[in-house]
């Protein structure tokens, strides 16, 4: 079972990373660590982007540390391949309603950033670490699918330190070499450009990491019986088609949207105007006549 879970294990750990690019800390990095913005800041890019790589890379051998642990624990447990191949699925399965936000569920998520401060306060190789070990721990930062949790569970169901530190590292390496798609940015309008169709490529991604997902969890049930993987692979379709109906065809980024301008202020329905707000105003003409009337009871007492 453990070369299975080893290939489920590298391909979550791929799409995990590919998919967290897009959250506000990958878009931060490809608008912060670019040659036009090393350039301004007086700073060698490609030096700081080997920094970033390589702190991506303890990042992940730190996540990797983390699912090592658990998989120590439950190697002295020694649960069955039947229940481990279950427990992959429901969680699997689990990940895959959280992403589609199916019913509205949602697993529970923080959104943190790196602190941008550090690029003014540090060298170029101490921010390059910093963000990339935060970035590559997968954990430390804002998480943009569900499948980073998916990893975890994978690498601590393989009961072995070496494929759980493995599976961290590949994740924590893929979202490091991300930093090099900023590459070509050398001016505003590259970065413009850049950014545009960045997020463009966003909703395919995301639908690329749920059909991950969902592959995953097809593939563990079908190891156990086929036919519940036939009725997984049907649910899973009309999930997605339910989903992308009620949501009018819109694929939501996080870059993309905008917050509408909020409504103009009014009164509250039933509240009290003031007197002088409800009096009706007077008309020029009405205001005449009245100042005649007084000056004829004036000229009348005398």
């Amino acid at each position: 079972m453990t070369p299975f879970l080893i290939v489920l294990g590298l391909a979550i750990a791929v799409s995990a990373a590919a998919r967290s690019t897009w959250s506000p800390c990958g878009l931060s990095m490809l608008s912060s660590l670019t040659p036009l913005a090393e350039r301004g800041r007086g700073h060698r890019y490609r030096t700081t982007v080997a920094w970033f790589i390589v702190g991506g890379l303890i990042g992940g051998c730190a996540l990797g540390a983390t699912a090592a642990l658990c998989a120590l624990a439950l190697r002295a447990v020694g649960p069955s391949n039947d229940v481990a191949l279950g427990v992959v699925a429901l969680d699997a399965l689990i990940a895959f309603t959280s992403d589609l936000e199916l019913f509205g569920f949602r697993l529970p998520i923080h959104h943190r950033q790196v602190n941008e401060r550090w690029l003014d306060q540090f060298r170029a190789w101490v921010y390059g670490v910093g963000f990339g070990f935060q970035i590559g721990m997968g954990l430390a930062t804002y998480i943009m699918t569900a499948a980073l949790y998916l990893l975890v569970v994978l690498a601590a169901l393989s009961q072995s330190v070496v494929i759980a530190l493995t599976l961290g590292a590949v994740f924590g390496f893929v979202r490091g070499l991300a930093v090099l798609l900023g590459r070509t940015i050398t001016s505003p309008e590259t970065l413009r450009s850049f950014h545009r169709r960045f997020s463009a490529v966003g909703p395919q991604v995301r639908l690329v990491t749920i059909a991950v997902e969902g592959g995953c969890a097809g593939a563990c049930v079908l190891a156990l019986w086929a036919p519940p993987a036939l009725a997984l692979a049907i649910g899973s379709v009309i999930g997605l088609s339910v989903y992308l109906t009620s949501a009018g065809g819109r694929l939501r980024t996080t870059f993309s949207s905008e917050e509408a301008p909020p409504p103009t202020a009014g009164p509250a329905r039933g509240a009290i105007e003031p007197t002088a707000v409800r009096q009706p105003e007077r008309s020029a003409g009405a205001t005449t006549r009245a100042r005649e009337r007084i000056r004829n009871r004036t000229l009348s007492a005398r």
